[in-house]
């Protein structure tokens, strides 16, 4: 068999959360309303960053770079999510679900990629701050950017042809209301052996690698923290962290969860599975956007200056 004349069924169907499938349209409302929060509050920071000069800085840059991705992530996810939950349509064309699975892997890559950039931020900040201008300069910045959005489609471009080579002959009925890697490759009839491996390669080598530069990145903060004399400049300067401390916490609790129950929770209800894998996917991007406007008094002001124009 030829590498891509592998046997497709024409679409899949999507899944709302198993087992509460009679109270898909009650959750169809709260679901809006975090789309729309999601939405809403990114595009707001990203006005904000665009026509505020005073935001016009590295931190601010990395942060509208963070709203562009999780607006990005809604929008790869919220078509087939509404069309479940709202209309009960549940079917996706295959390769149309192949895209939708680039996307939402992409883009969650690209999230974890800009943590990591904010955190060496934050380090420069407090741990070089005589030279912190000089170190990120926008070019810098913007070459952050590029390695981060070329680092995702570089490394997940294999995977929509890692799937397309597996005959599918199982099932066409996905677990959740969006398409992904993992639950794709479950339903094939074939070895998955390099899917899988791949799969883990991809979470160790990029999410496992950012995760532990985060840490060490505060690791370090700490102990330069810790050499502060001053109780005040000491506090003063950890809570500059405390905006991105919330949103690592908020990316990688979820991730770090999904895939404990994945490999671990044999025995866990689907709907576990489910619900946790909607967690990751639907509230970081709504945190995010709440956690900087209600730390950050500078997004706040610009906001409110933003808005007042507006009215004028």
């Amino acid at each position: 068999m030829g590498l891509f004349n592998a046997t497709h069924p024409a679409s899949f169907l999507l899944t709302g959360i198993p087992g509460l499938e009679n109270f898909h349209s009650w959750l169809a409302g709260p679901l809006c309303v975090m789309y729309a929060v999601a939405l809403g509050g990114n595009t707001v920071i990203l006005q904000a960053v665009r026509v505020e000069s005073s935001l016009h800085e590295p931190m601010y840059y990395l942060l509208s770079m963070l709203s562009f991705s999780d607006v990005a992530m809604s929008m790869a996810t919220l078509p087939t999510v509404l069309r479940t939950f709202c209309f009960n349509a549940r079917s996706i064309v295959f390769d149309a679900c192949l895209i939708q699975m680039f996307l939402i892997h992409s883009f969650s890559m690209m999230e974890s990629g800009i943590l990591l950039a904010m955190s060496f931020d934050r380090y420069v900040a407090i741990c070089d701050p005589l030279h912190y201008a000089t170190v990120l300069t926008n070019g810098v910045i913007a070459g952050m950017g590029v390695a981060v959005t070329a680092r995702s489609f570089i490394t997940l471009f294999p995977l929509p042809f890692l799937i397309k080579r597996l005959p599918i002959c199982r099932s066409n009925v996905l677990s959740h209301s969006y398409c992904l890697h993992p639950d794709m490759m479950k339903l094939a009839c074939a070895d998955i052996t390099i899917n899988s491996i791949y799969g883990l390669f991809v979470l160790i080598s990029t999410f496992g690698m950012d995760l532990c530069f985060i840490f060490l990145s505060y690791v370090l903060i700490l102990r330069s923290v810790m050499a502060i004399a001053s109780h005040e400049e000491r506090l003063k300067a950890l809570n500059t962290c405390v905006s991105h401390i919330l949103a690592v916490l908020a990316f990688y609790t979820p991730m770090i969860g999904v895939s404990t129950v994945h490999r671990f929770g044999k025995h866990v209800p689907r709907y576990i599975h489910v619900l946790m894998s909607n967690v990751y996917l639907f509230v970081p991007p709504v945190l995010n956007p709440l956690i900087y406007s209600a730390r950050t008094k500078e997004i706040r002001r610009a906001i409110v200056r933003m808005f007042r124009r507006v009215k004028m």
